[in-house]
């Protein structure tokens, strides 16, 4: 089993076809309804910036540049009642980052569709190449998403600064603003998805391959085992921490200057129980629900990955279950040696 690599530190809706999106303008069928079942409705929207929950930036930057890295070896398939803990999701890990361990893992290295959890990769490269956050992007027809006919909020016409466009993929898993994102780089998005596969190599995602920036194709696939050193990644960025765990938001256009009203798409960033400092969901057909999240669980920072939850609720509920579990004190390791 390949190992993972961790550079140690303390730091810290409604669904349509797809994570995030709004709902298509073609009727699903009774079996497709069926199966794309709705997750929570979305939280009340105010603009609450959920400081409190974001680790501090020099926390993150106590572990920039050091050079020691924590090896864990885990069960590629874990009998999760065995250990005291019973989660629904077809791939799950739960990783501690300052003991190095995997505290469950149930099919960390099998290769699935992970939806618009692929957006912290995009936050990622947009930032990596500091382009200018104020500058204005307007929402093409390109932007329209022909891979699944979501629908979305963002007109065609309109115009958000390239902030605002980073805020809403993360918050709100919103798809026109990820493509924009990704079209209006130096390069064009051919040139944006090579780096996004280059920073996934960097990362260390060897199983990891990006097609688009949103999500929507079933062709960014991904690991549970990959994921964790992806949200690993996105602690260190500022932003991403912000914007993925900000509870709701209002956004104004940058050229009529309408106010458009976002909510997190992960409803736990609103729980006064929880303290997440990255936080993503996702969902397509393919990929099932899924959920990834850096978290403080007994003030300690711990990953979770959680992939294919196959029903409504399940990757809220196996988040739960995992803070419980860890709380609860009655930890079995689910890796050997």
């Amino acid at each position: 089993m390949r190992v993972l690599l961790f550079i140690v530190i303390c730091a810290m809706a409604d669904l349509g076809v797809a994570d995030g999106a709004a709902p298509a303008k073609k009727a699903p069928t009774a079996k497709a309804a069926a199966k794309q079942a709705a997750p929570p409705k979305r939280v009340a929207v105010t603009y609450t910036k959920n400081g409190a929950k974001v680790a501090p930036a020099a926390a993150a930057a106590a572990g920039a540049g050091a050079a020691a890295a924590v090896a864990a070896k885990a069960s590629a398939s874990t009998n999760g009642s065995a250990n005291g803990l019973d989660v629904k999701s077809s791939a799950v890990l739960v990783y501690d980052v300052i003991d190095g361990r995997a505290l469950y893992a149930k099919n960390i290295e099998q290769v699935s569709s992970i939806a618009s959890i692929t957006k912290l990769m995009t936050a990622i490269v947009v930032l990596d190449a500091g382009l200018p956050l104020d500058e204005p992007i307007r929402i093409e027809r390109s932007d329209i998403d022909m891979l699944k006919n979501t629908g979305s909020r963002l007109r065609i016409g309109s115009s958000f600064t390239r902030r605002d466009l980073l805020h809403l993929a993360l918050m709100s898993s919103e798809n026109r603003a990820a493509s924009a994102l990704g079209r209006n780089f130096p390069g064009g998005l051919e040139e944006f998805v090579t780096r996004m596969n280059a920073k996934a190599l960097e990362l260390g995602m060897l199983k990891s391959h990006f097609v688009e920036p949103t999500g929507l194709s079933h062709g960014n696939v991904s690991t549970a085992e990959d994921l964790a050193l992806l949200v690993r990644a996105s602690l260190d960025y500022p932003l991403v921490r912000e914007f993925s765990t900000t509870k709701s938001a209002q956004v104004h256009t940058a050229d009529s200057r309408q106010v458009l009203g976002f909510g997190n798409s992960n409803g736990l960033v609103s729980n006064p129980h929880w303290q997440i400092d990255v936080s993503k969901t996702g969902y397509i057909s393919e990929s099932g629900l899924c959920l990834v999240m850096h978290a403080r669980i007994n003030d300690r920072p711990t990953v979770i990955v959680l992939l294919d939850s196959w029903g409504k609720y399940t990757r809220i509920g196996d988040a739960i279950r995992i803070k419980k579990w860890l709380e609860s004190g009655a930890i079995s390791l689910a890796h050997a040696g």
